[in-house]
């Protein structure tokens, strides 16, 4: 269930918002102060936004935070880390080989190795005339054009007309460029300096050099040369590099496979929010994200808040992967834990010490199969995938982890006493500079941002240099991302 009914990620709750207010106002019981709001510390007596009062012996002890939960939670890094373990532990993927054209994100399983020498010929760095020996030299009518088959050789004092890329002559010396020579009233070929070169001007001649613009065979690389190791991400570069060293296929690792599953019977999919019903933010949201995360995104199936479809769902998917929204805590149609146990998984995860985020969870499904639960509320679900999927996504992928790097925060960010908070920037300059609207429910500060701050609990003050975890568009851009 998506957590518009915050009862199921409650623990989410660090931002003091008017639907807070609201609920404050309508419900009875202990109120908490401000401070423990913000922290989504909240007694367990005192009602949030849309929750419900603790059930008898539920073991929730009124103005008392729960303890339990907070003591089961994994810290942030370490859930990070252990995300990135349990990918390494599933059995080895086999390689796939695929057209170039299909190659495009994903990770040479292979080095790639050169097929032929580049260039494969001596060929001709620039428009101008192939001349053999000293000048002046006699013109030849025909010419040398890129394509063509093997020219004619030629004999000192010698010069024929030759494009970029066309292969040079045997036997000629240098490739005169165009700007550099001139042809007299006999139609001889002379060498001289281009105009504007100052003293070089004045002197009226060039000396031409040996091999002067001709792109040797094999200058680039020589054939079984290593041009790429394994493990290199394959990027329009590296397809250009190996249709030039005649690839028509790469050996990769394949995208792991992803199926998503979103939870909730109040979510609609068309139209404006009405009759306590609200737009399913995720089922849009997630599978490009997965993408851009280098899955393959192979179903996203509503099942509403039904027990029945769930353990179908997760039975029959032969995904890597299941991704799961809502449904993580435990509230009456919150069925994700009891389904797990069910089936005999591993919780890896169970809990995160971060904000928003707090209920995500791993699970080992069997060997080589997981699942990652995420909260319902948009930006605590947005946390949850960049906390567990990214790192076992990025893994199983064979995609190298990206080099962590910080930038000092424009003004104060408010801390949680004991979690990590993610709270997305902008980059402006040097400066990573918070944005508004960043509570769990909201995506409005995420969409306009290009990555989160990893905010160490108690806060940051202004110039602190942060953590940043870059969104996965904000550094290649949205057509190279989302192959």
């Amino acid at each position: 269930m998506t957590a518009a009914r915050s009862t199921r990620d409650g623990q989410d709750a660090d931002e003091f918002d008017v639907e807070e207010a609201l609920a404050l106002v309508k419900n009875p019981g202990p109120r908490p102060s401000a401070e423990q709001l913000r922290a989504g510390d909240v007694p367990a007596g005192a009602p949030r936004g849309g929750d419900r009062a603790p059930a008898p012996g539920s073991g929730a002890q009124e103005g008392t935070p729960d303890k339990q939960a907070q003591h089961k939670a994994t810290p942030w890094p370490e859930a990070r880390v252990v995300a990135e373990r349990a990918a390494r532990s599933a059995p080895r993927r086999a390689p796939v080989s695929v057209p170039l054209d299909a190659a495009l994100g994903l990770v040479l399983a292979a080095p790639l190795t050169a097929l032929t020498d580049l260039p494969s010929f001596d060929t001709s760095a620039m428009d101008g005339w192939a001349v053999a020996g000293p000048g002046p030299w006699e013109v030849r009518g025909d010419g040398v054009l890129a394509g063509n088959a093997t020219p004619e050789r030629l004999t000192d004092g010698e010069a024929v007309r030759i494009a970029t890329g066309a292969r040079v002559p045997r036997d000629a010396t240098a490739v005169l460029r165009s700007e550099h020579g001139r042809l007299d009233d006999k139609g001889r070929l002379h060498a001289r300096h281009a105009q504007g070169h100052g003293p070089a001007r004045q002197a009226g001649t060039l000396d031409v050099a040996h091999g002067q613009d001709i792109r040797p065979r094999g200058q680039e690389c020589r054939s079984g040369d290593q041009l790429l190791p394994l493990g290199t991400l394959v990027t329009p570069a590296a397809l250009g590099l190996a249709a030039a060293a005649g690839y028509d296929t790469l050996t990769v690792i394949p995208r792991p496979r992803v199926d998503v599953l979103v939870l909730g019977d109040e979510l609609l999919t068309e139209g404006l929010p009405r009759e306590g019903l609200i737009r399913d933010a995720l089922g849009p949201m997630l599978p490009p994200w997965l993408r851009a995360l280098g899955a393959e995104v192979v179903a996203v199936r509503r099942l509403g808040d039904d027990a029945a479809a769930l353990h179908k769902a997760i039975t029959g998917s032969r995904a890597d992967l299941i991704v799961t929204t809502g449904g993580t805590a435990s509230g009456p149609v919150d069925h994700v834990h009891p389904i797990l146990r069910r089936l005999g998984a591993e919780l890896l995860v169970d809990g995160v010490k971060v904000r928003p985020g707090h209920p995500m969870l791993l699970a080992r499904i069997e060997a080589g199969r997981h699942l990652v639960g995420l909260p319902g509320n948009p930006l605590a679900a947005v946390s949850g995938l960049l906390t567990l999927a990214e790192p076992l996504l990025r893994t199983l992928a064979g995609r190298a982890a990206p080099e962590p790097y910080t930038m000092p925060c424009r003004e104060a960010v408010q801390g949680h006493p004991y979690d990590t908070r993610l709270v997305p920037v902008s980059l402006r300059g040097e400066r990573a500079v918070p944005l508004h609207y960043n509570g769990p429910a909201m995506l409005r500060g995420i969409a306009a941002s290009d990555a989160l701050a990893v905010v160490p609990p108690d806060g940051a003050r202004a110039g602190q240099e942060l953590e940043l975890v870059d969104l996965p568009w904000a550094s290649t851009g949205i057509d190279a991302c989302f192959v």
